[in-house]
Parts: structure tokens; C-alpha cells; sequence
């Protein structure tokens, strides 16, 4: 799928906006004394109005192609008996099936009448395939972005783990390998089972219908037209895994165990994304906006990595903090836009840095640090 385009973070006027220094700027706790940057605030909003729009000709091509790669490449991987270009075909399929499945986090902002069809198809296509439906993420991940649960014990996609120790980091990545045999077990078992087991449907939707990594988080029922939704989606998720589980008396187990060990790789790859979208050094207090974005992390240009392990607009993740219902294609000419009115150095700045390995760095320093 053709990645959107990215704006440079050089001005013509002002030069390159350099990130910060990882792990030299402030304090492990400073960002929550951070009151908000009014001027920052008010420039984000009236400096992007006119491209807060989302683009059919740009989403329908990109989802669509990414998942044809993913499947395509897939396939490849499960039918070559030459072992090196499966691996290839295997990497591809991560790539490629990983950029097709970010999309859910578009679906949880986008306006409901924005892309008449997108969110059925992309269930239908990815969600379902993959075992992770849209209602799994939309109306959880909102509540990340509400004001007074952000870095607190009520955030669902949230832990201290630069507060936390050292193993913890590891842990946190590694445990996503676990995912394709969790949600198969989960539709192709315990939802069924559900069904004729009120107590365990219960304990099921509140603890494991949700792309969450707070442990303490318990889902409520869904209500209004959520019900149907979680209906159509979890009865065709349901089916499929049973179905999965089936092919293999068929089809033999390589099939299966392949798709697992990309699918693995995607989680795996979207956990360490998840690793470096924050600094994650909130105590669970109530934090300001600034205080929430200074938390977060941008990647801006001129790298291009973060274009595979961040896309879909996710190297803008503190911007989206700022702006959580801007398109990703959006992104990158908003971030332009702002480091160009706010200049260097300005608080925007701040949340700017270098890329994946000097976050983890950072994260792991904290971790040593806070346990000496």
C-alpha cells in the first residue's frame, strides 16, 4: 500500500526542528507539574481546520492494498518450500498485515458518517481475518484520550512502565507473542461457551474484549447500537476460529502454525510500538493536556523506519494527543504547520524525538533508575 506522504519537519524560514536529547531533558515526574500551553493549544486547533477532513480516495486504496500484500505475501509464506523466500514473504506479511490492522485505530476517531462502508469492509477484510474486530478498540480506546483518566489507573492503555522494573520491559513485549493462540481460544472457545454460560460471557466481555494493557481494566456492557455491532462481529469472529481450528484434519497444521507465527509477529511488532508511544512515566495522577502530550512521542522526518514500525500516522502519536480526530494523512503537514508557527524551541518541540532505540534506551534507563 502506498505509505501517505510525509511532510519535512525543516522550515525554510526557521531550519530543522531538532528533537530533544532522550533521557536528558527533564525530570522522571516534571511533565506532570507541566501546565498547559495555551498558545500551543489554541495553534493547533486554528492552524489545521482545513485539513481535518478524512479522504476516502486515501484510506479505501491504502487499507485495501495493504491487506492484499498481507494476504498475498502469506500465502507465500505457508506454500514455498525454498525456506529463505518464505522468511521473506513472512516479513512482508508482517509489514503489510500490521499497517492494514492500525487502521482500527482510525475507526475509533473518525466521524461515524465519514467513510460510508470502511468500517464494515475493514472488519470484513482484517478485523474478523485476524481475530480482532473494531469493538475491541472502539470504546475502549477513547477513554485513553479522555481528560481525567489519562495516565491514571482508570486509562485502559496505560502503565508506568518507566516506574516499574527492569524486567518489566521485556515482559511487556514478549507476552504479545502469546496473542494468536489467546484470540483463537477466545472465539473459538470461550465465546461459545459463553453463550450458554452467562457467568463466563460476563467475565470474557469485561476482561478479554479489549485491546487494553492495564491488567486492572474491566470493560462495562456495551449499550446502543454497540450491541448489534459486537453481535455481527463476534458471531463471524466466532465462526471463523472455529473454522480455523477445523481446517486443520484438511489442510495439516503448517497453514495454521505459519499464520500464528506472522500474526505473532505482528503483535510483537505493534507492542514494541506501543513501548515507545509514551514515555510512560505518569503515577496516576490526573495530568494537564500539555502534561498528556509532553507524555507522548513524535517521530518526525527526516527518518523513514518509523514509517514501518509507526504508520498510518502513529510517528505522530503526541500530535494525535493533541488533535485525536485528525486523519493520519493529516498528520504530517499539521506537524509542519505548527513547527513552524511555534518555532524552536517551543513546548510543541518537546514531545519530538529520535526514533525507536533511543526511546527504548531512555525507558530502560528509567526503569534501572527508579530501582537503584
Amino acid at each position: 500500500m502506498a505509505t501517505p506522504a510525509t511532510a519535512s519537519s525543516k522550515d525554510p524560514l526557521r531550519g530543522p526542528a531538532a528533537p530533544v536529547p532522550d533521557g536528558a531533558d527533564l525530570p522522571r515526574t516534571a511533565h506532570q507539574r507541566e501546565s498547559d500551553d495555551m498558545a500551543m493549544l489554541r495553534a493547533a486547533v486554528e492552524l489545521t481546520r482545513d485539513i481535518a477532513e478524512a479522504k476516502p480516495s486515501l484510506y479505501w486504496p491504502d487499507m485495501l492494498l495493504s491487506a492484499l500484500v498481507g494476504y498475498g505475501a502469506l500465502a507465500g509464506a505457508i506454500m514455498l518450500q525454498n525456506i529463505p523466500l518464505a522468511v521473506v514473504c513472512g516479513v512482508i506479511a508482517v509489514l503489510a498485515l500490521y499497517r492494514a490492522l492500525l487502521f482500527i485505530h482510525e475507526l475509533t476517531h473518525i466521524h461515524r458518517d465519514a467513510l460510508p462502508g470502511f468500517r464494515v469492509a475493514w472488519n470484513l477484510i482484517v478485523g474478523i481475518p485476524l481475530l480482532t474486530p473494531s469493538f475491541m478498540y472502539e470504546g475502549v480506546h477513547t477513554l485513553h484520550h479522555a481528560r481525567t483518566r489519562y495516565g491514571t489507573a482508570d486509562d485502559p492503555e496505560y502503565l508506568p512502565l518507566a516506574l516499574m522494573k527492569p524486567w518489566s520491559l521485556p515482559t511487556f513485549v514478549l507476552v504479545a507473542m502469546l496473542a494468536p493462540p489467546a484470540l483463537i481460544l477466545r472465539c473459538a472457545v470461550l465465546v461459545p461457551l459463553g453463550v450458554i454460560i452467562p457467568p463466563l460471557r460476563r467475565v470474557v466481555w469485561q476482561r478479554f474484549s479489549a485491546l487494553s494493557i492495564n491488567p486492572g481494566f474491566r470493560r462495562r456492557p456495551p449499550e446502543g447500537e454497540m450491541k448489534a455491532r459486537v453481535m455481527w462481529q463476534e458471531t463471524l469472529a466466532s465462526i471463523w476460529a472455529i473454522a480455523l481450528v477445523a481446517s486443520v484434519p484438511l489442510l495439516g497444521w503448517k497453514p495454521l502454525l505459519v499464520a500464528m507465527v506472522i500474526l505473532s509477529g505482528v503483535a510483537v511488532f505493534n507492542q514494541l510500538r506501543t513501548l515507545v508511544a509514551h514515555l510512560w512515566e505518569n503515577d496516576g495522577e490526573p495530568m494537564t493536556v500539555t502534561a498528556q502530550y509532553l507524555d507522548s512521542v513524535n517521530v518526525p522526518p527526516p527518518g523513514i523506519l518509523p514509517e514501518l514500525w509507526a504508520p498510518v500516522g502513529l510517528r505522530y502519536h503526541a500530535l494525535h494527543h493533541l488533535l485525536p480526530s485528525m486523519p493520519y494523512h493529516a498528520l504530517p503537514e499539521a506537524h509542519r504547520r505548527l513547527s513552524a508557527h511555534l518555532g524552536h524551541p517551543s513546548t510543541y518541540d518537546r514531545a519530538s524525538h529520535r526514533g525507536m532505540i533511543a526511546l527504548v534506551v531512555r525507558i530502560g534507563r528509567s526503569t534501572m533508575g527508579s530501582h537503584r
